[in-house]
């Protein structure tokens, strides 16, 4: 008898043991949800406050002269908690936004389905219809009463005062998931620069949220600030940019442009500020904003001439005959020849039985009179001096090494730290590309010769071949190319401008800055001659192995004291005299004039507005 007691003794308490282990996870668990767990105090603070972020209005963009030239405009965007959602009049919320009710029975079922919306709660803020306009919104508002569950967010979006700089001042667009991720500062819907400058001064011209914390009832109605606004948060405004572009200037160079593909790029030597900066063809900024930009996006994307690339800072070309300057400057700093030496040219470059070829010009020539004639069998010879001369270096390829490096500071084959993204490096090859190819040792001035008039493997972008334009103006130095001056309450050290020194004696730099003015005094860009200006330039043609030549032009003016300094680059377009020359010029005297005053240059903008080469 004692014995089944005590057994019955042994289950009791295993039993009791039982449900005091049950309670006791019951009351674990409670205290997680009601104390721990961020998911149920989340959801329960939902219930009880209701947290509406703050925009800030994004900073301005002025330019040098200070246009206003990217500003602000109210819209707005229709957002719902479905949980706070009742039936609703669906065809009198339809025409309010002039929008199907198949779209927004569409709209609902995505933004409740969690495959495509991975953000949905039905307790927080989800997006129905985004950017209507402030009539639409207004009229929304009156009804409100009639759609628990719906809220208006106001907001600005960009506006534009000129149709020209689409691919230089960028456009604002909302986030994706890799922005999310990216920065702790963006949560779904928010906006974001995506390129241009919108993109690069993103975070300065953003500004700061804020937040107001607002009371709910037992019903979910807003019923005011909470605790009088003290837990609210203020926002700030982004800050304003002045940008270095004469908007005028850019707007006018577009219209030039028009027709054709290409850039133009417009430097002021002393500062390294970007007047103009153009890409063709183009587009108006105003195309990507609204409700309809994502399809006009579709369509750019699609465009064969590719409006949507940035040729200024993405595109690279081979820089022809625009590039004997930089080898005169390598060739005078290493000794490899002198601004009075002479080299005969027979129609070409006699060694390699007259190739590459030349046009006809007095033979022998020196530096000055050969790049006022664009004469290739000089820049041949002067290749040839530097890396097959062995008192000079102990192989081609150590010379080499050493011509890369000169190359390389005078602003080519690496990026040259412009304010925009995506800018492309060019090339600028090495000895290893060579001994990879041919073999070390096994190769000389002969087997890479096209790479003395800036064929070949050289590659450089149109802003790198302007900058060395501002580079031969400043005698052998150059600042940072960059598109913004100022950033309001700033200082300007804010900006990443740098001073660079380019390793070559200013005296060698003259006797380029002589030849450059020679070509338009009595060489191949006399167009180019401006009354009133000592221009100095220099035409290119360069080969394209997808067609037709590409046109090429650089100069700067005055010589004494240069203001600007320029590049252009129009593709298939033949020499560099017949259609980037023209417009340079004319370009030149809009700057320097304020505007178009001479005859002659009125009859090549008449032409060049009229020629369309697409």
């Amino acid at each position: 008898m004692r014995k089944n007691k005590n057994r019955y003794s042994y289950r009791q308490a295993y039993l009791s043991f039982i449900m005091i282990l049950v309670v006791v996870v019951y009351l674990v668990r409670l205290f997680y949800i009601q104390v721990l767990s961020p998911e149920y105090k989340a959801a329960a603070s939902d219930i009880a406050f209701f947290n509406k972020t703050l925009y800030p209005a994004r900073g301005m963009i002025y330019d040098c002269k200070g246009r206003l030239v990217v500003y602000n405009q109210a819209t707005a965007n229709v957002q719902i908690i479905t949980r706070e959602m009742q039936p609703f009049d669906t065809l009198e919320f339809c025409n309010i936004f002039g929008i199907e009710p198949e779209y927004l029975r569409e709209r609902l079922e995505k933004i409740k389905d969690r495959n495509l919306n991975k953000g949905y709660s039905p307790y927080t803020l989800q997006q129905l219809i985004s950017q209507v306009t402030p009539e639409e919104a207004s009229a929304f508002e009156e009804l409100l009463y009639k759609y628990p569950g719906f809220y208006v967010e106001h907001y600005t979006t960009r506006d534009y005062n000129y149709p020209s700089g689409a691919l230089l001042l960028g456009y604002v667009a909302e986030v994706s998931q890799e922005d999310i991720d990216g920065d702790s500062y963006y949560v779904p819907r928010d906006h974001i620069g995506k390129t241009g400058i919108e993109r690069s001064y993103e975070r300065f011209l953003r500004g700061e949220k804020g937040n107001s914390v607002l009371l709910r009832d037992a019903h979910g109605r807003i019923k005011g600030q909470y605790l009088s606004g003290e837990k609210d948060e203020d926002l700030q405004s982004g800050h304003d940019l002045e940008l270095s572009i004469d908007i005028d200037l850019q707007t006018y160079a577009e219209q030039l442009m028009q027709g054709k593909r290409g850039s133009v790029v417009m430097i002021k030597p002393k500062t390294g500020e970007v007047r103009a900066m153009v890409s063709s063809p183009s587009f108006d900024p105003e195309l990507l904003n609204g409700r309809k930009r994502g399809e006009n996006y579709k369509r750019l994307e699609q465009d064969p001439h590719k409006p949507l690339f940035n040729r200024a800072v993405m595109g690279t070309y081979p820089p022809g005959s625009t590039f004997k300057p930089v080898q005169a400057a390598v060739f005078l700093q290493e000794g490899a020849i002198n601004g009075q030496q002479s080299f005969p040219c027979h129609f070409g470059y006699p060694p390699l039985g007259n190739r590459p070829r030349c046009h006809g010009h007095p033979s022998p020539v020196s530096l000055a009179p050969a790049l006022a004639t664009s004469c290739n069998a000089y820049f041949c010879w002067g290749l040839r001096a530097l890396l097959d001369d062995r008192s000079l270096y102990q192989s081609a390829g150590s010379a080499f090494e050493v011509w890369k490096d000169h190359i390389v500071d005078l602003g080519f084959g690496y990026r040259l730290g412009i304010d925009l993204p995506s800018e492309s490096r060019g090339y600028i090859p090495n000895t290893e590309v060579y001994n990879k190819i041919y073999g070390e040792g096994r190769w000389s001035s002969s087997t890479i010769i096209s790479i003395s008039i800036g064929q070949g493997e050289i590659l450089a972008t149109p802003l790198q071949i302007a900058n060395f334009a501002a580079t031969v103006a400043n005698r052998g130095s150059y600042y940072t190319p960059h598109v913004v001056r100022k950033i309001s309450d700033l200082p300007t050290d804010s900006l990443n401008i740098r001073y660079h020194q380019t390793g070559i004696a200013s005296k060698h730099f003259d006797e380029i800055d002589a030849g450059m003015r020679m070509a338009v005094t009595s060489g191949t860009c006399r167009r180019a001659n401006l009354p009133g200006y000592a221009v100095c330039a220099k035409t290119g043609t360069s080969e394209n192995v997808h067609g037709k030549d590409h046109s090429l032009f650089i100069a700067y003016a005055p010589q004494d004291d240069p203001k600007i300094a320029i590049a252009v680059i129009v593709e298939n377009a033949g020499f560099g005299a017949t259609y980037a020359l023209p417009i340079g010029r004319i370009l030149l005297e809009y700057y320097l004039n304020d505007g178009i005053i001479t005859e002659e240059t009125e009859q090549y903008e008449s032409a060049m507005l009229a020629t369309k080469l697409l």
